[in-house]
């Protein structure tokens, strides 16, 4: 099976020894304690499924720098993204050496993890600046990810952590939030040596599916793990229940038995385009997949990253043997008239515009606000009428 990133071991950081926990937890009501934001909850739930290995806890500022600027950290980890927790007020735990980190998602913020400081640091505007602009390659604040980003706080807390739970994707995804461990040993269970992997934070219609099954069949793959994100999205987007409901009905249809698993991670998009594709590719090499889609505008929003920046990355920037697990190249998707079958627009160079069926987003709402199924050649008719109960319960 294909290693983890940067280790030979997975480095799951969430405690599994009942005493351990047990002890922590009495630890955790004696400490200071910093309620996170919903960005470091989420690195403390990849952090604790072993997602982001061989990290052992949140980057200090110079780390972030590095990462940001030249895709490695100081010590020479590759690495597309800092890993952060940022805060705007440390008075709680200045001085401290061990703080209990709270979790804001949950009721009540119980303890989510342990920290073991070793710097509270504060980022110049400059310094801000220069992660956003490299992460995002934006700092326009009407970016989902760069707005987020910038309300943050300025003050860095940085250290080793030890994971107490995962926050609220086991109880509430129970069945499809998987840490990168499950899958990793689900994977060898059955057997499957070459894994696709395809991302979604969308429900997937007949263009996303013909995809998967493109890859497998030209990576002779033995399984694809549809990996969808069940954490936070931008205003808008289908809440994960609906979209992990619109999945598995797709799966059990129209793929073969024991072909495709359906699992979710718990993180908040970063809508970053380019970069959060190569850490996207770390975490699923991290969970046993050998092969990762990566199509257009993949991370992407809006007008902010070119159709294909997120494949020309790879072959640019990330420096060769920093990954194991390797790229599908996918071009856009969609159902040809002249072939009456979807396929990659590259691949049908004879087509014009008018030989696919394109429907924009906007209008796939209205129909399904409307009741209106969109047509066969868009999408799969059980998905639609899970889409359209959802609008007609959310107008």
């Amino acid at each position: 099976m294909i290693k983890p990133h940067g280790a030979e071991t997975l480095n799951p950081l969430l405690i599994t020894s009942t005493d351990e926990l047990s002890a922590a937890q009495h630890e955790a009501e004696t400490l200071p304690s910093l309620l996170l934001n919903s960005a470091a909850a989420a690195n403390v739930v990849m952090l604790g499924g072993g997602y982001f290995t061989p990290l052992t806890g949140f980057m200090n500022l110079t780390d972030a720098l590095s990462v940001a600027e030249k895709m490695h950290t100081v010590d020479g980890l590759f690495w597309p993204v800092p890993i952060l927790n940022m805060t705007d007020d440390v008075s709680e735990i200045e001085g401290a050496a061990r703080i209990a980190l709270r979790d804001p998602n949950v009721e009540g913020h119980p303890v989510i993890a342990i920290m073991q400081v070793e710097h509270i640091e504060t980022a110049t505007s400059e310094e801000l600046d220069t992660i956003t602009q490299q992460v995002f390659g934006t700092k326009d604040t009407a970016h989902p990810g760069v707005a987020v980003f910038a309300n943050l706080g300025n003050k860095i807390v940085s250290g080793p952590i030890q994971v107490l739970n995962l926050s609220y994707f086991e109880h509430d995804f129970d069945g499809t939030f998987k840490t990168a461990v499950e899958i990793r040993e689900e994977i060898a269970a059955i057997g499957w040596e070459k894994v696709v992997a395809f991302q979604t934070r969308n429900p997937m219609h007949l263009a996303h599916e013909e995809l998967c099954r493109m890859a497998m069949e030209r990576l002779d793959a033995d399984g694809c793990v549809i990996h969808m994100l069940l954490g936070k999205l931008k205003a808008g987007d289908i809440p994960a229940s609906v979209r992990d409901a619109c999945i598995r009905k797709m799966v059990d249809v129209y793929f073969p038995q024991n072909s495709v698993m359906v699992n979710g991670y718990g993180f908040d998009m970063l809508y970053a385009g380019p970069r959060e594709a190569v850490l996207h590719a770390i975490f699923r090499q991290n969970m046993g997949a050998t092969h990762l889609i990566v199509g257009r505008d993949h991370a992407g929003v809006g007008d902010y990253y070119g159709p294909f920046d997120a494949q020309a990355i790879f072959e640019n920037e990330v420096p060769d043997g920093a990954l194991e697990i390797e790229i599908f190249a996918a071009d856009h998707t969609a159902w040809s008239k002249k072939l009456n079958k979807v396929v990659m627009m590259r691949e049908a160079p004879d087509h014009s515009p008018d030989d696919y069926v394109f429907l924009s987003g906007t209008k796939v709402r209205e129909l399904l606000s409307e009741g209106i199924a969109p047509p066969a050649e868009f999408s799969r008719p059980e998905v639609a009428h899970i889409l359209m109960e959802h609008y007609r319960a959310n107008p």
